[in-house]
C-alpha cells in the first residue's frame, strides 16, 4: 500500500500534534557507499517487515543497527534515502498498513482501538492516532466504520 500527499484537516493535525517536516539534507548519507546501501535497505526489509519487528514497541534503530551489524547513521541514512523518511516514520507506516487490515477483517470488530494498536507496536494512543491519521487522512474509528459499511454493502450485493 502506498500512501499519496494527502490534504490533511488543519484542526486534525493540531488535535493530533501532526507536524509536516521539512527534509534536511544530512551530510553523512553521501557517505554510505550505493552498494552497501542497497544491502542494507535489502536486509532493513527482511528484518522490520519480514519479521515483523515493526510489531515490538522497543525495537529501536539503536537495536536494528545491532541486529546489522552496523551504526545508527547508516541505518539512519539508508532509511530516509531509499525509503524517503525517517526510522519513525518507516517502521509506523507498516503498523498502520498493520491496523488498518485488522480495522477492517470482521474476525477483529470485537476489539478495541487500543488492542489494535497495541498489536501493532504503538506503546500509546497518541501516537497511534496521530500515525494513522497522518498516512490515512481519518481516524482508526472513522476507518473502522467506514470498512463496517462496505462489509454489509458487499453482503447485500448478489455474487
Amino acid at each position: 500500500m502506498h500512501f499519496t500527499n494527502i490534504p490533511l484537516n488543519p484542526k486534525a493535525m493540531a488535535k493530533y500534534n501532526i507536524s509536516l517536516r521539512k527534509e534536511k539534507d544530512a551530510a553523512y548519507r553521501s557517505l554510505v557507499n550505493p552498494t552497501l546501501m542497497d544491502e542494507l535497505k535489502e536486509k532493513i526489509l527482511e528484518l522490520v517487515v519480514m519479521q515483523k519487528k515493526y510489531k515490538d514497541k522497543n525495537y529501536s534503530a539503536k537495536q536494528l543497527a545491532e541486529d546489522l551489524g552496523t551504526n545508527t547513521r547508516y541505518v539512519s541514512a539508508v532509511v530516509n534515502v531509499r525509503f524517503h523518511m525517517n526510522y519513525t516514520s518507516f517502521v509506523n507506516k507498516y503498523r498502520i498498513e498493520e491496523a488498518m487490515s485488522i480495522l477492517k477483517d470482521k474476525r477483529y470488530q470485537h476489539l478495541r482501538i487500543q488492542e489494535v494498536s497495541d498489536m501493532v507496536g504503538f506503546s500509546n494512543r497518541q501516537s497511534f492516532y496521530a500515525s494513522f491519521y497522518k498516512l490515512s487522512g481519518i481516524t482508526p474509528k472513522e476507518y473502522r466504520k467506514q470498512h463496517a459499511t462496505d462489509l454489509k454493502h458487499k453482503k447485500k450485493e448478489p455474487s
